[in-house]
């Protein structure tokens, strides 16, 4: 049986994972210009796809910058 902190862990990493992948969909090939070119702390955000230190607020705050509903974020997210 996993953990409540190992499924935390394991969740937050496939937030970063998938935040990492839509962000190069969107054409950005490293984390740093995305967070400059979005006002966004590029050592926090740098975290975020690490699945480190990620909030909702923080998570709504980078979907409107990828121009990504939560809806479309979540899908297929199980």
């Amino acid at each position: 049986m996993v953990t409540h902190e190992k499924y935390i862990e394991q969740n937050l990493g496939r937030l970063g994972k998938k935040l990492q992948k839509l962000r190069r969909e969107k054409g950005y090939k490293n984390y740093e210009q995305f967070a400059f070119d979005n006002n966004i702390s590029r050592a926090q955000y740098g975290r975020y796809e690490k699945g480190q230190d990620l909030r909702f607020s923080s998570l709504c705050k980078v979907l409107k910058a990828l121009d990504v509903s939560l809806e479309e974020f979540f899908k297929g997210f199980e």
